[in-house]
Parts: structure tokens; sequence; C-alpha cells
């Protein structure tokens, strides 16, 4: 996991993605999954919650979110109205617990906060998905210092048309910054924004 240390002195402001950097995206889905699981059983008496979320945690192992519905859906008869309350509950879910920091991210967070680095968060996804996650965050009174931007409310027709947007609102040149990411698409933009890159992992 990526420390303090690993980080350039000249680097000012820190920007994070959100998902599987900062916060497991499996602890939020499970969490919806959940709460879908005992709204069908409550409305429809079957299939039992629990023997629905069994079949999605093990395939969630495998496939993630990707056709989830329609694979539940198929085994266990519910019907297709039904996907349209699993897309609200993403959104805007009130889960059962709190979402947690991994606790090197939070070691990290904190660190830059004493040593008086901008922080940011530039995250990809559904935005109200994203700020449901966010609020439902503990952030261990971090959460003043964090600044948050969605990808998603930019139109994308120019190249990194967010981080641009981030960087101009910010008064940031592209030497004094640093993305932290876990994915390919995301040191490919910040290479081809002249920004360094390193991975969370």
């Amino acid at each position: 996991m990526l420390k303090f240390s690993q980080i350039n002195s000249s680097k000012k402001a820190i920007i994070f993605e959100l998902d599987d950097v900062l916060v497991p995206q499996k602890d939020y889905d499970l969490q919806v999954y959940y709460l879908f699981s005992n709204f069908i059983e409550y409305l429809e008496t079957f299939p039992p919650a629990q023997e629905m979320l069994a079949f999605i945690k093990k395939r969630y192992e495998v496939h993630g979110n990707e056709g989830m519905f329609d694979e539940v859906a198929n085994t266990f008869g519910i019907a297709e109205k039904f996907k349209e309350n699993l897309a609200l509950l993403f959104n805007n879910a009130k889960l059962p617990l709190k979402m947690l920091l991994y606790k090197e991210a939070l070691d990290l967070l904190q660190e830059l906060v004493v040593n008086r680095n901008d922080i940011y968060i530039l995250t990809s996804g559904k935005p109200e998905q994203q700020l449901n996650k966010i609020k439902q965050t503990e952030w261990n009174g971090l959460d003043k210092y964090l600044k948050v931007y969605f990808a998603d409310e930019f139109a994308n027709e120019l190249p990194n048309e967010a981080l641009t947007y981030l960087m101009k609102e910010n008064n940031l040149v592209a030497d004094e910054v640093l993305i932290v990411g876990n994915s390919d698409d995301q040191k490919e933009k910040a290479n081809l924004a002249g920004i360094d890159f390193l991975p969370i992992k």
C-alpha cells in the first residue's frame, strides 16, 4: 500500500479515486444487495433473503456487478419491475453499516493533512451513487479537508475534462500534482495530463 514517504515532497495536491482506492467498492455493493434481498423477501415472501444474498456474494466474487440483476432474476424468478428498485437502492440506500476507509488509506490521508497537502477526490461513476458512498463513509474528521469532483458530471468531449477543470479551479499546475489510483485507465489519464501517478497498492 502506498505510504506517505513515497510521495515526492514537491507535490502540493494529491488527487484520489474513491472506489477501491480509499474505500472498498465491495463493501458498498454487498450492503445494497443485502437491503435488496430483504426488500424482495418482504414483498414477495420468496426467496429467503439469506439464500438470495448467499448466491449474490458467491457470484460477485467472480463477476462483480455485471449482469447481477438478470442472473438473480433468472435464478429466483424475480420480476423485471424490481430492476428499477435495485438501481434506486444503489443511488440512495441508507446503509446498515458505515463505509470504512482502508486502514492504510486513512493513515496516508492523516499524514497528508498534517503535511498541509491539498486533498481532492475525482471519482468516476454515477454522481448520486458516489455522493451516497461519500456521505456514508467514516472519514474520522478528514472530510473537512476534502474537495470532491464527479467525473461523470462533465461531458468528457475533451480528454481529461474533469481533471482539467479541477486543476484550473484550484490554480494547480501539473508538476505539483500527484494522482493516486488503481487502474491503467487512471494512469493513462494522468500521463496524458503530464501528471505523476502512483498506484495505491
